[in-house]
């Protein structure tokens, strides 16, 4: 991630566009409802949206065809869920494409699916187990975030695995090599992620209490203890 232009064959690329296209329509769905109801929010959407941009335009060689770097998209989606995550990570790669040469238009359906998709829902997955069991919230941020990262690119390494099989052993064979290699960057730049998600959230939550209480982020997480809620309330 960002497989570049012209680098998966066609098949593929189409392959993976359609796998993306309904979670961005869906997304897209979300997003239009979220304004509408909550013009408010835009603020907030916008800055996860340029969180997503900045770090995921930081890329740094990682293994032919491809390149490592920070996701943003674990923030995005504690805050609006990931379906709306979905459509901001299709535009930013969108945007990179088009201005930074940065993955491509013909593998940007793969690297929608890796990176708007399946990291927005491991990111936020992890996220909703660990509020759940009473986790701190920034424990829980952090968690989220990573997983969101390392979730990324372990998909990438399974969509060039099955692209470019190894001679002798096949996908398996393939596949250890790619996720080896990125590992190596990977796991820091997750760890990295996760940190740099738990600061900006802290700043949220003194400057923007009052619109995460609103998204169900600050909904446990006062003094340590839940707050009154009206009946049938769950907290995200």
């Amino acid at each position: 991630m960002h497989i570049a232009e012209g680098f998966l064959p066609p098949a593929h690329a189409v392959a993976w566009g359609v796998a993306s296209a309904p979670f961005v329509v869906h997304g897209a769905r979300s997003l239009i409802r979220e304004v509408r109801e909550h013009p408010e929010s835009t603020l907030l959407l916008g800055a996860s949206g340029a969180f997503t941009f900045v770090l995921s335009a930081l890329k740094l060689p990682s293994v032919t065809g491809s390149c490592s770097h920070p996701t943003g998209t674990g923030l995005g989606a504690i805050l609006f869920r990931p379906p709306v995550m979905a459509v901001l990570g299709t535009i930013t790669l969108l945007f990179q494409a088009l201005l930074l040469a940065h993955g491509g238009l013909t593998t940007l359906g793969a690297n929608v699916f890796s990176m708007a998709v399946v990291g927005p829902w491991a990111g936020y997955g992890v996220y909703r187990v660990l509020r759940r069991s009473g986790a701190p919230l920034m424990a829980a941020v952090f968690c989220g975030a990573f997983a969101a990262d390392l979730s990324t690119y372990c998909v990438t390494s399974v969509q060039l695995a099955l692209a470019f099989p190894d001679p002798g052993s096949g996908f398996p064979g393939a596949l250890g090599k790619f996720g080896s290699i990125f590992a190596l960057t990977q796991i820091p730049l997750a760890v990295s992620e996760g940190l740099l998600t738990v600061l900006v959230m802290r700043m949220l939550v003194r400057s923007s209490k009052g619109e995460l209480t609103r998204l169900g982020v600050l909904a446990a997480s006062v003094a340590g203890r839940k707050p009154a809620e009206p009946a049938g309330t769950v907290a995200r």
